[in-house]
């Protein structure tokens, strides 16, 4: 027994040896030291500023072997990239939030220094590996977040496991499906963010020279940051183009609304931009999402489909502020012990993104009113001069302002109105009733008539 036992402890011993040298610092596994070409405050300015920075593998249950990056202590914090990006690209994020957090990039297969392979190039298995990299670090709930294609490979993750191992997710620019379906309409289309019928058409698609498409805002280095983590990205972990493609025809195809409307039911960020195309569907997944929260950053904060690694400081403020966010319980010595207070709304700009500037000035005279609308009855296109916000208590209503942006709130959903701008209200086939405050002063109009 004694002789079992120390043979045990011996291998104890040798695994956990074994592990240590596979967690080898990025400088070691990269081979070299790299300068960032340009000094940005508060970033490093060459990778050996990171000495905390990982870089680990494993072998998925098919025999693939993946690459993950690492750094930081807490929290799990779990980064799925896009497509054709890999941990060096997060360079900037890894560094800001390793020091909140225990921050994990995992390459997938085909990407970054993962194995190149020829099989397995499906979305679904790419959710799997995720699975399977979970396991494999001992992780039972993570705070996730996904960009672009890494999106899509979270609702793979929840359309086969669910949300039981997630805490909070948040959904960097990804439309819910990139090629449109037969019989779509135009709201349709607009709401699933679908930019092209066919595969064919996808490239060209993305490349229209908008001075907004994908492409157009890849190639702009207009942000230091991102010119430093694009230039380590390209210098040390470069794309292979023949590797990266074999998962885009079937990462096109896949229509995820199903997914978003029925089965994500953790507090959900979401981030976009006045530059990306995708801020329609973004907003429509806001509206279908419960316990979700929209950050659409301006053109002045690169928003755009990069935004996370163009104005890196922002992303892990705000990215940070939603996961810190949470039910506030009363410390009121007036109201009983168990009482929580659970805060349903906080935000910055109204339903479609347009900021709130400021509070209209003069004596306060706030106003609470109980409004209810008959079955597809419609509130006729009107605006309001001051911040209001309408608590949904039953039925539903779909806004619309004068661009033609849409939102559908359903009870239990907060609304925030627009001011100075017009928009309208088609109610749903059910009466609906909304609380309503007004952020009024003395004498100030709820609302006017707009042509």
């Amino acid at each position: 027994m004694r002789r079992f036992a120390l043979s045990s402890l011996a291998l104890l011993i040798l695994a956990f040896a074994a592990n240590a040298l596979c967690a080898q610092s990025a400088l070691t596994v990269l081979g070299r030291d790299f300068t960032f070409p340009n000094h940005v405050d508060g970033l490093p300015a060459k990778l050996s500023d990171f000495p905390g920075l990982q870089i680990h593998s494993f072998t998925t249950s098919d025999g693939v072997k993946l690459a993950w990056w690492e750094a930081g202590s807490g929290k799990p914090l779990i980064f799925v990239p896009a497509w054709s990006a890999n941990g060096a690209n997060y360079i900037n994020l890894l560094y800001l939030l390793s020091s909140h957090y225990h921050v994990y990039v995992l390459d997938m297969r085909n990407h970054g220094l993962s194995q190149k392979v020829d099989f397995g190039n499906r979305i679904y298995r790419y959710s799997m590996d995720l699975h399977e990299f979970t396991q494999h670090i001992g992780i039972r709930s993570a705070d996730y977040c996904g960009w672009s294609m890494g999106v899509s490979i979270l609702y793979g993750y929840i359309d086969l496991f669910g949300t039981s191992g997630i805490h909070k997710l948040a959904l960097i620019d990804e439309p819910p499906t990139i090629l449109s379906r037969p019989g779509m309409s135009p709201d349709e289309r607009l709401q699933s963010g679908a930019i092209a019928d066919t595969l064919q058409g996808l490239g060209p698609a993305m490349s229209a020279h908008t001075g907004t498409s994908v492409m157009d805002r890849y190639n702009a280095m207009d942000s230091p940051a991102y010119a430093n983590s694009e230039a380590f990205a390209r210098a040390l972990v470069p794309v292979d183009p023949e590797a990266v493609n074999r998962i885009m025809y079937d990462h096109a195809g896949i229509d995820w609304r199903d997914v978003i409307r029925t089965k994500i039911n953790v507090p959900t960020a979401i981030f976009s931009g006045e530059f990306s195309a995708n801020l329609p569907s973004q907003q429509w997944m806001h509206s279908v999402i419960p316990d979700s929260t929209l950050y659409v950053y301006s053109r002045a904060e690169q928003g755009d489909h990069f935004l996370a690694f163009k104005n890196p400081l922002k992303f892990t403020r705000d990215l940070q502020a939603f996961l810190e966010k949470g039910p506030e319980v009363s410390t009121n010595p007036a109201i009983p012990s168990g009482v929580e207070i659970q805060e349903i709304l906080r935000t910055t700009s109204s339903w479609n993104g347009t900021p709130y500037l400021a509070y209209p000035t003069g004596i306060p005279e706030p106003v609470v009113t109980r409004v209810t609308i008959p079955a597809n009855g419609e509130i006729t296109w009107h605006s309001h001069p001051m911040p209001n916000f309408a608590y949904v208590l039953s039925g539903e209503i779909t806004v619309e302002d004068n661009l033609g942006n849409k939102h559908h709130f359903t009870a239990g959903q907060v609304m925030p109105e627009l001011v100075h701008t017009a928009h309208r209200g088609i109610v749903g086939p059910q009466p609906a009733t909304f609380i309503v405050f007004y952020a009024r002063t003395k004498d100030m109009p709820l609302s006017q008539p707009a042509s």
